[in-house]
């Protein structure tokens, strides 16, 4: 019974789609304003009423008060209801995910990411910075993989992958989908187990900035690998030369290979979990075969800060989101604080220290904040050298600027 409901479901979705039956969302009065300005949510408490008994994940059009039509977007149960995919009106078909995965692609070879010799590595779409809402895919050599943040962009995942590899042709051979741990738990949606779409190599070696690295897709974290600092990375790599190097929450290790190509006298890579640690030497390995300049850390990192002496004078921190979402910014700002103090008791005089953020509820502002009154505490003279943010393939719409979730600092301590 359970199977001929899931395909009676499937097949009136069909059949609306062929027959154009498209539901309609009716916002409150001057609800629209957002989306006159182009911000691509529409939030459930803006809505009027809805016309029809729409999916999760189905395409919707959106209508202001008075029956002006807007735009149209994948709807959703939740806070965010509609994701706005375009604000004409035009049909979300075969050609509209070509047009717009040729805009990405189009952006990443401006960048020279794309069919380079040192670079085969890059995010090729970045949710609204792209104009696809609730999609992220990463090039790793010839592997896309394909993460869908929303109900919409699973329920279309096979006619995306369609348009990526006409778009992408013998640069995209396989496509893996990863979206078990990131798709809305409270969706009804089927069929949400990680897979390939296209291919299946187990090739998991890409390139960047000329160095190796294996991409764990299958069970890593995000998509396998974090693109998302590697211009950060080559900063770090211009000043390593001769330091000693704490890497926490290293991960896979991508700022320790970068300081050892830049000169590194020791590097030391710290995280809370074995398999990162594991591959982080493969990391290593791979560029750097038989260095005795790296150790690795299976440890927790407040704990490795504590117990450390004073050998290093360029430490990285790089921590997991700690505010996944504004109830708990509190909390994350006073771990911030408390990371970052350790840091800076710990640090070497003249030590360069590079401090992250990448929980998107944590403003710019905010994260400024929790390191200034970490520096206060410790009492230290300390300078700012850059301000980081995420890299160019990791684009923020200017009517969406939610999408700026790197923040990052680097900092001169005496």
């Amino acid at each position: 019974m359970m199977i001929c409901d899931v395909l009676i479901s499937y097949s009136f979705f069909i059949l609306k789609f062929y027959l154009n039956i498209m539901n309609k969302v009716y916002l409150k009065p001057k609800k629209e304003e957002s989306l006159l300005r182009f911000h691509p949510w529409v939030f459930s408490g803006a809505i009027a009423r809805v016309e029809g008994n729409p999916e999760e994940g189905e395409v919707v059009e959106v209508y202001t008060s008075d029956k002006k039509y807007i735009a149209a977007g994948h709807y959703q149960i939740g806070s965010i209801a509609v994701r706005v995919l375009t604000f004409q009106k035009e049909e979300i078909n075969h050609d509209f995910w070509v047009r717009r995965l040729s805009v990405a692609r189009d952006l990443r070879m401006a960048l020279r990411l794309i069919g380079t010799k040192t670079n085969n590595a890059c995010r090729l779409v970045h949710g609204e910075g792209d104009n696809l809402p609730g999609l992220i895919i990463d090039l790793y050599d010839h592997t896309a993989v394909m993460q869908a943040h929303s109900a919409g962009m699973h329920v279309y995942r096979h006619e995306i992958a369609s348009a990526l590899k006409e778009v992408m042709g013998d640069t995209v051979l396989n496509i893996y989908y990863k979206s078990e741990t990131t798709l809305p738990f409270k969706a009804d949606l089927e069929s949400t187990e990680n897979g390939f779409l296209l291919g299946g190599s187990t090739e998991n070696v890409a390139m960047e900035n000329g160095l190796l690295f294996h991409v764990d897709w299958l069970k890593g974290q995000k998509t396998g690998f974090f693109v998302d600092q590697r211009d950060n990375r080559a900063l770090l790599e211009h000043y390593s030369l001769g330091r000693n190097v704490l890497n926490m929450f290293c991960y896979t290790g991508g700022f320790s290979f970068y300081a050892m190509r830049g000169g590194a006298r020791l590097v030391h890579s710290v995280d809370s979990s074995a398999k990162a640690i594991d591959l982080t030497r493969a990391n290593v390995e791979l560029n750097f075969p038989g260095d005795k300049r790296h150790e690795a850390f299976a440890e927790d990192a407040f704990k490795y800060l504590d117990r450390m002496g004073g050998e290093y004078d360029l430490i990285i921190l790089d921590p997991p989101a700690f505010a996944k979402h504004r109830g708990a910014l509190r909390n994350a700002l006073r771990g911030y604080t408390k990371l970052n103090a350790k840091a800076f008791e710990k640090i070497r005089p003249g030590g360069i220290l590079f401090t992250f953020s990448c929980s998107q509820v944590v403003s710019k502002q905010d994260f400024r904040n929790a390191v200034f009154t970490a520096a206060a505490q410790s009492g230290r003279s300390v300078r700012i050298m850059h301000q980081l943010t995420q890299p160019a393939d990791h684009p923020v719409n200017i009517y969406h600027p939610e999408g700026e979730y790197l923040k990052g600092l680097v900092l001169y301590v005496e």
